[in-house]
């Protein structure tokens, strides 16, 4: 009987899925009439050649990466929910967001010192991404020395906020010797941004989000485990380190590379594990991995619809959109169920 019902709650997500890519591809600042957006995805030539060039080379690769941006960080939050057992644990606790930030905080704010500004020029589009990839595997094999030399779980997420801490100073170091302009440039690289994706880079982010989703599937079972505890996951022949460590870095390949393409967006990873479990009312993950990439999907997209403020050539950071708009909905959600996980 349940499963009936879960059916129905995933067929009726996915039709909202759906329906939120397409409103997504129509807003902008000029308007296209849908018809001809339908015309250009299905390869219909007849279409304006500069309405076909601003939804293939412009609306659809941001429509795209907001629905990997979403459901990998919301799967990422799921995991670090999972195996913390704590709420307010989210996909940038171990550090890794930070130390993205901290590669492209020296590429910026420390380019007079340590040569960025020859990278940015040299490196050209992939400058960003590969500044932040660097900064985030530095963290990451911080983290899982870390991870390999304590016996508890806790200590890892202590340790994981501690490196946050570490690359903020840096980086507030580096901003007060650094020019209002470079401030400024990484202020808004800092805001999160979706449409400023190539091809090329979709195609390079889809292959390791892929990587990361394969991963995560496999550890389905370790993870009902470590719902229980980790005595009680021993008891069922887990092995407990060696998963622990899978999952911390399935965590940190996506969260290292949404940062590194998009910037950190705050809010979704944190939020929709607990938007799932109260419309799923489940704690099995075999449930709660494709609806936390459903909704962390149909969120972005949401947020980021709202970002584009129709009919104006202006658009809001998303970070700021995720927060407005996410935030009150779950304070008001925890507020009417007060039990976090199911």
């Amino acid at each position: 009987m349940k499963q009936k019902s879960y059916r129905k709650q995933f067929i009726l997500l996915s039709v909202l899925l759906i329906v939120l890519f397409a409103i997504n591809i129509s807003l902008g600042s000029v308007i296209i009439p849908f018809k001809d957006i339908l015309n250009t995805l299905i390869g219909d030539a007849s279409v304006k050649e500069s309405w076909q060039t601003i939804i293939l080379n412009f609306r659809l690769p941001k429509a795209i990466t907001a629905i990997l941006v979403g459901s990998g960080l919301s799967v990422a939050g799921l995991l670090m929910q999972t195996l913390f057992r704590n709420p307010l644990a989210g996909p940038f606790v171990l550090g890794i967001s930070s130390g993205a930030s901290l590669g492209v905080a020296l590429l910026i704010l420390g380019s007079s010192l340590f040569g960025g500004f020859f990278l940015a020029h040299s490196v050209s589009n992939w400058s960003f991404p590969i500044a932040a990839s660097v900064g985030a595997f530095l963290v990451l094999s911080a983290v899982i020395i870390a991870a390999n030399r304590v016996r508890n779980t806790m200590s890892i997420l202590i340790i994981g906020l501690m490196f946050g801490s570490l690359t903020s100073a840096v980086i507030s170091v580096l901003a007060y010797f650094s020019e209002a302009a470079q401030i400024q440039q990484f202020l808004f690289w800092s805001f999160g941004s979706l449409g400023n994706l190539s091809w090329n880079e979709i195609l390079v982010f889809m292959v390791i989000y892929a990587i990361g989703m394969l991963a995560t599937v496999a550890v389905i079972k370790p993870l009902n485990s470590l719902l229980l505890g980790e005595n009680y996951a021993k008891s069922l022949g887990i092995n407990v380190k060696k998963n622990r460590n899978i999952i911390l870095l399935i965590t940190s390949v996506l969260t290292g590379v949404i940062t590194a393409f998009a910037g950190p967006i705050a809010f979704v990873g944190l939020a929709v594990p607990h938007i799932a479990r109260m419309i799923f009312v489940s704690s099995n993950h075999k449930i709660l991995l494709p609806a936390v990439i459903i909704l962390g999907a149909s969120i972005l997209l949401i947020c980021d619809s709202i970002s584009q403020l129709p009919t104006s050539e202006f658009t809001l950071p998303i970070n700021a959109i995720t927060s407005l708009f996410g935030a009150p909905i779950v304070i008001w959600l925890l507020i009417r169920k007060k039990k976090l996980f199911v």
